[in-house]
């Protein structure tokens, strides 16, 4: 569906950063995400932050501030209502580098989903990742070069510099039109949804698609350009008919204090059966957003088959 025709759908511009290796770079198993979300994080605030700012959360300019939009987004007014941290406007998909060596001379790629389609910032994470080629990325610090940037079949990024801008996807959340009574959907990474109390033990229907809508709600009103119709009523009859999950444990320790964060979630993959036509826009969406806590770090990404 295109913006032009309005209606139900979340932007995305759906990256692929492309690089050679100049060094053997290696990415921990479980952390190739975490690896470079936190070097563009530090190679990001360097370009856009004065060496003064206190930090996102106390900078007097973070209204305009790139860096606190992008990588630290936030407002003093949620805070106080316990809502200080927003959803990231970006997810990394990379998956396939886990537990990889990547040789010198060797290319290699990852694919980054941005959800601002207000503000161009594709451009902010091509600058950004230009520079592993001095600062190096995983624990060895190995150097790579950036080659270029697409987007589908269109090139925005290369040597020569940035390259025409082009228009976000528009995936459509209307209701599928042919009757869908039974989906499976894969956990392909790591997912953890919370429920009161804690976290769900298994992905039931109605905790996995009202996380799901909050999260496309959300991405859409703080960075898109449409307003998502509410959840269809009758969730709570959909049937979780097989579930073959499992749990994995995954740990992250923080560059700036130490502190270790758990990474884990369940994969696998569970069935449900009832009308699903409604839902099923949302689902195949969270290939691209990924649902539950942490999907920035490449946490909860779904794909469904029907």
């Amino acid at each position: 569906m295109s913006k032009e025709a309005g209606g139900n759908f979340i932007g995305v511009f759906p990256l692929r950063f492309h690089f050679a290796a100049r060094d053997a770079i290696h990415f921990p198993d479980g952390q190739a995400s975490n690896v470079l979300r936190g070097a563009f994080g530090t190679i990001f605030r360097r370009l856009a932050c004065d060496p003064t700012c206190p930090g996102a959360k106390q900078c007097d300019h973070r209204a305009t501030c790139a860096y606190a939009r992008v990588f630290e987004p936030g407002s003093p007014g949620d805070a106080a209502r316990g809502y200080g941290d927003w959803p990231r406007p970006f997810v990394f998909r990379a998956a396939h580098l886990e537990g990889r060596t990547i040789r010198a001379a060797t290319e290699f790629s990852f694919d980054m989903n941005l959800f601002d389609t207000r503000v161009p910032s594709a451009m902010l994470f091509a600058l950004a990742f230009a520079e592993l080629s001095r600062d190096g990325l995983g624990p060895g610090r190995g150097r790579a070069e950036l080659l270029r940037v697409t987007q589908e079949d269109a090139c925005l990024f290369d040597a020569q510099g940035p390259r025409p801008a082009v228009p976000p996807l528009s995936i459509s959340l209307e209701p599928a039109d042919q009757q869908v009574e039974r989906v499976t959907v894969q956990f392909v990474t790591p997912t953890e949804l919370k429920v009161a109390g804690g976290l769900a033990d298994r992905p039931e229907f109605s905790v996995l698609i009202a996380r799901l809508h909050d999260r496309i709600a959300k991405l859409n009103e703080l960075y898109g350009e449409s307003r998502i119709s509410p959840l269809a009523a009758h969730a709570s009859e959909i049937k979780m008919t097989r579930c073959e999950v499992s749990h994995v444990g995954r740990w992250r320790r923080s560059t700036k204090t130490g502190a270790v964060h758990p990474l884990g979630g369940f994969v696998g993959e569970a069935q449900y059966e009832g009308d699903l036509g409604p839902f099923l826009p949302f689902l195949r969406a969270a290939k691209f957003t990924g649902v539950g806590r942490q999907t920035a770090w490449g946490k909860g990404e779904l794909h469904v088959e029907t």
